[in-house]
C-alpha cells in the first residue's frame, strides 16, 4: 500500500509496536479488551480538539465518487470536511468501489488516518431479502432470526459496509404505526430474545470477521408508544411501563454485546430522547455499563428546536452532547459548536473524550485500524451477493413465517394435481411488494411472486387474474403513494375465473412500501377495493383461501367470518412465491404464531393480550353498561397473541407443578404433555404465561415467561417443561428496581395467549 501522509505512517508503526509489547501474553477476551482501550487512548493523546470533533460527525454519502470530487455548494464543504478528517461515520455509500474511494481518502490525505464507519439500514437483509423482521417474529424460532441476521451481515460486508441500523427492538402495541413491520411485535419477553439473536447474528462470535458488521439497537426509547400511532409523535408513559416494557430489549442488546445504540426521534414524558441524560448517560452507560457509542438518528439532534426543547443548533449540541449522544447523524451541529462549547465552558472536553474513545473502540474491535480495506474486496463482493446458500437461507426463515390463521373443512393443504385454481390479486404477480419496506439494498422485481412459486406444481391447471390494482409506481422513498384505489375493471375477469375454478385463491393487503417510516395509518382494513373484490368473488365461488401481504396487524371481520382458509404471509422478502406455495401445498406445514395481536377494528388499537385488569373488567349484573368494555365491539381481538394453527393438531394435558410454593431461593418445574392428535407431522410452539396476582404496582393479566418449539409425529406425544425462580417474576416494582415479590401466582401453558390450561403457586 502506497501512503501519501507520512504521518499515518508512523502513526501506523506507533500503533504496531504498541501491539507487540504484549506478544508474551495470553490473549483473553480481557487481555484483548485492555490492549484495545491502550490503542484507543494512544490515539486520543494525538488528535487535536477538531480531529476530536470530526470523529463524532456522521455524513450522508454526498457524491459520486467515480466521478469529479464537488467543488461548490453543501457536497464541497463535506468533502474538504473529509480530508481534514473532521468525518467519523458515512451512511449510504455501497458498493466496494464506492467504498474504497472515500475510505481511501479518509485513510491516506487526512493528518492522522483514523478509518471510518460505513452504515446503512441492512434492516432484513441487504440485495437477498429475508422477511420483514414482524415476519420473522412470527417463527418463534431464534436460530433461524440469527442465521437471516448472519446471512445478512455477510452480504452486507461484502460490498464495503461495516455497521447495520438494526435491529430495531422497540415493543409494538399499535398497528396503526408503520414501523410496527421494522420490530418483532408486542411482546416484551419475545422481542428481548429476538434482540439477542439478531444481534449474535449481525456481529457473530467474531467482530474483527469480514463477514460480521457491528450491530445497532434503536430506538432508544419508546418511539413505538407514539401517540395516536402517528410517527415521530409524542410519547407519554409511565416509568413502570418504561422499564418492564420498553427498556428490557435494549438490556438485552447490551447483555449480548451491542456495539452502538441510536436514540430515537420522539420525545418522552416531555424530554427529546436525544437529549436524555437520564436514558443516555444514567441508564444506558451508567446502570447498564454500555461500552459502545450513541448515535442520533438522522438529524435528531437539531430537531429539539422543534421540539421547542433547544433555542437554536448550539444549543441542541451543548444538549445533546451533555445528555450522552457520541454521533451526529447529519445534523451538522456537533462540527460546527461542539469547539466553542468547550472553550466557553458549556461542555467539558471530557465528554467529547468519552465519545471519541468510545467510537475509535468499534473502528479497532472490527479491525480497521489492521486493514481499513479489509471490507473492499470487489472478488468478494461478486462472490458473495445473492449466492445460492443465502437464497436457502432466507427461503427456509420464511417458511418458517407464515401463520396459518384459519383452515374450516381443511381446505389446505391443497391438492397436487386434478384440480382447478384460480388465483386472483395484483399481489399474486408482483415481485417487488414482497420484498417490504427497508430494503434499500435491493434491486426491484427480484422476489420470486406467488404467481412464480404456484406455477412449479404443474399437476393442475392454474389461472391468474390480476382483479384490481393496487399500486401504481410505487418508489422507495415518497411522503405518499400513488393508489389506484377505485378501479374495478378487471372485477369482471376475476369473477369469471372464480366462477370456473374448484378453489380461489387470493393474495390481498398492503403493498410492502405501504408499511414502514412515515406510514402511519387510520384504517386498517384491506386497502382499495380490495374487499370488495373479496366480497364478489365470495359470492361465486366461496372455496376461498385469503393470503395475506401484509407488514402490520389488519382488521378483517368479515374474511375472519367468512372465508374459509386464511394465511397470514406478510412481506417474505425474495423467497417469498416459493415459500407461500410450499406451505399452500403442504410441502411445509405451517408452524408460525403472531407475535402481535390482530384487532376486530382500528377502534380497538391499541391492543395486546398482557393487558391490565382494571377496576371494573366484569359485572356480575348482566345488563349494566358501568364496565371496561365497548358497546359496539367484543373486548376480544380478532386472533390473540401467540395464535396460529398447523396442518396437524395438537392437545394439551396434565398440567403439573413439581411444587405449588417456593421461597426466593428455591425453584419449580412447570410441566405439560402436548400431543399431536393428527396423521401430520409438525412442530407447536409450546408458550408459557405468569400472572402475579397481587404486586406493589398492578400487574397485567398475564405475561410471556418462555416458549419452547417442539416436533411431532402422528399421534407423539411429549412432557414440556419450564422452570420458575424469582427471576421469572421480578418486575420493576413501587421500590424503584428490579425485584420479585411473595405473593400467590397463576400459571398458564397452552398454543396461543389465550386458550391455555392453568395453576397456581405461591412465592414464599
Amino acid at each position: 500500500m502506497k501512503f501519501n501522509n507520512i504521518s499515518y505512517l508512523i502513526f501506523t508503526v506507533f500503533l504496531v509496536l504498541l501491539s507487540c509489547n504484549s506478544t508474551k501474553t495470553i490473549v483473553t477476551p480481557k487481555t484483548a479488551q485492555t490492549n484495545i482501550d491502550k490503542k484507543v487512548n494512544s490515539v486520543l493523546k494525538l488528535m487535536t480538539l477538531e480531529e476530536k470533533v470530526g470523529q463524532l460527525n456522521q455524513y450522508n454519502g454526498f457524491w459520486d465518487v467515480t466521478g469529479p470530487s464537488p467543488k461548490e455548494g453543501q457536497a464541497a464543504v463535506k468533502f474538504e470536511h473529509l480530508k481534514k478528517g473532521l468525518v467519523g461515520a458515512m451512511l449510504n455509500v455501497k458498493g466496494v468501489k464506492e467504498v474504497r474511494a472515500i475510505q481511501k481518502i479518509a485513510v491516506e490525505e487526512t493528518r492522522l488516518g483514523i478509518p471510518l464507519l460505513f452504515g446503512f439500514d441492512v434492516i432484513h437483509g441487504y440485495k437477498t431479502i429475508s422477511p420483514i423482521p414482524l415476519a420473522e417474529a412470527a417463527s418463534w424460532d431464534m436460530e433461524a432470526i440469527r442465521k437471516s441476521a448472519e446471512i445478512a451481515a455477510e452480504e452486507a460486508s461484502s460490498v464495503g459496509l461495516n455497521w447495520t441500523f438494526a435491529p430495531m427492538v422497540d415493543i409494538s402495541r399499535d398497528a396503526r404505526w408503520g414501523r410496527v413491520m421494522e420490530g418483532a411485535g408486542e411482546d416484551t419477553y419475545l422481542g428481548s430474545k429476538i434482540a439477542t439473536a439478531r444481534v449474535k447474528g449481525f456481529q457473530g462470535n467474531d467482530l474483527s470477521s469480514e463477514k460480521t458488521i457491528a450491530a445497532c439497537a434503536k430506538h432508544f426509547a419508546g418511539y413505538a408508544f407514539a401517540e395516536a400511532g402517528r410517527d415521530y409523535n409524542s410519547v407519554d408513559i409511565s416509568e413502570a411501563t418504561l422499564q418492564n416494557t420498553i427498556l428490557p430489549p435494549f438490556k438485552a442488546c447490551v447483555d449480548a454485546d451491542v456495539k452502538t445504540v441510536m436514540n430515537s426521534f420522539n420525545d418522552l414524558n416531555g424530554i427529546p430522547t436525544t437529549g436524555s441524560n437520564y436514558l443516555q448517560r444514567k441508564i444506558l452507560k451508567g446502570e447498564w455499563k454500555f461500552n459502545g457509542f450513541v448515535v442520533s438518528d438522522w438529524g435528531s439532534i437539531n430537531e429539539m428546536i422543534a421540539h421547542g426543547y433547544a433555542k437554536d443548533s448550539k444549543n441542541a449540541a451543548e444538549i445533546a452532547m451533555n445528555a450522552g449522544s457520541d454521533m451526529d447523524m447529519e445534523s451538522y451541529t456537533y462540527l460546527e459548536n461542539l469547539i466553542s462549547l468547550v472553550k466557553e465552558g458549556k461542555v467539558d472536553e471530557s465528554l467529547i473524550n468519552d465519545a471519541v474513545k468510545r467510537i475509535l473502540k468499534v473502528k479497532f474491535e472490527l479491525g480497521l485500524f489492521d486493514n481499513p480495506y479489509k471490507y473492499c474486496d470487489e472478488a468478494r463482493e461478486k462472490a458473495t451477493v445473492g449466492k445460492a446458500e443465502f437464497q436457502e437461507g432466507v427461503l427456509d426463515v420464511a417458511k418458517k413465517s407464515i401463520v396459518l390463521l384459519k383452515n374450516e373443512g381443511q381446505l389446505l393443504p391443497l391438492n397436487k394435481s386434478g384440480i382447478k385454481i384460480g388465483l386472483i390479486g395484483a399481489l399474486a404477480s408482483d415481485k417487488t411488494s414482497p420484498l417490504g419496506s427497508w430494503r434499500i439494498g435491493a434491486d426491484d422485481n427480484t422476489a420470486v411472486s406467488v404467481l412464480e412459486g404456484m406455477q412449479k406444481y404443474s399437476g393442475n391447471q392454474l389461472t391468474y387474474s390480476k382483479g384490481a390494482d393496487l399500486t401504481v409506481g410505487a418508489t422507495k422513498f415518497v411522503s405518499e403513494l400513488h393508489l389506484n384505489m377505485t378501479d374495478k375493471s378487471g372485477f369482471q375477469e376475476a369473477i369469471n375465473l372464480a366462477k370456473e375454478s374448484d378453489v380461489v385463491v387470493m393474495v390481498l393487503g398492503e403493498h410492502g412500501l405501504q408499511t414502514g417510516e412515515g406510514r402511519s395509518k387510520t384504517d386498517l382494513g384491506l386497502p382499495g377495493v380490495q374487499q370488495e373484490l373479496l366480497e364478489e368473488i365470495f359470492k361465486v365461488n366461496k372455496r376461498i383461501v385469503l393470503v395475506l401481504n401484509n407488514g402490520r396487524p389488519l382488521a378483517i371481520p368479515w374474511a375472519v367470518e367468512n372465508i374459509p382458509a386464511i394465511v397470514e404471509a406478510w412481506q417474505l422478502g425474495t423467497q417469498s412465491g416459493n415459500a407461500i406455495a410450499q406451505v399452500l401445498y403442504g410441502d411445509y406445514n405451517p408452524s408460525g404464531k403472531l407475535p402481535m395481536t390482530f384487532p376486530r377494528n382500528v377502534g380497538q388499537v391499541p391492543i395486546y393480550y398482557n393487558y391490565k385488569n382494571t377496576g371494573r373488567p366484569t359485572m356480575n349484573e348482566p345488563e349494566s353498561v358501568f364496565w371496561s368494555h365497548y358497546s359496539d365491539v367484543k373486548n376480544t381481538p380478532l386472533y390473540p397473541f401467540g395464535y396460529g394453527l398447523s396442518y396437524s393438531k395438537f392437545e394439551y394435558s396434565n398440567l403439573k407443578l413439581s411444587s405449588n410454593t417456593f421461597t426466593m431461593q428455591d425453584k419449580i418445574t412447570v410441566s405439560v404433555v402436548v400431543k399431536n392428535v393428527s396423521k401430520v407431522r409438525g412442530k407447536e410452539v409450546v408458550q408459557l404465561y405468569i400472572r402475579d396476582l397481587v404486586g406493589s404496582l398492578t400487574r397485567p393479566v398475564k405475561e410471556l415467561k418462555g416458549f419452547e418449539m417442539i416436533e411431532l409425529g402422528p399421534e407423539e406425544q411429549r412432557t414440556v417443561s419450564f422452570t420458575i425462580d424469582q427471576n421469572t417474576v421480578a418486575f420493576y416494582t413501587a421500590n424503584a428496581k428490579w425485584e420479585a415479590e411473595s405473593g400467590d401466582f397463576k400459571v398458564f401453558v397452552g398454543g396461543n395467549s389465550a386458550e391455555t390450561l392453568e395453576a397456581n403457586f405461591k412465592l414464599d
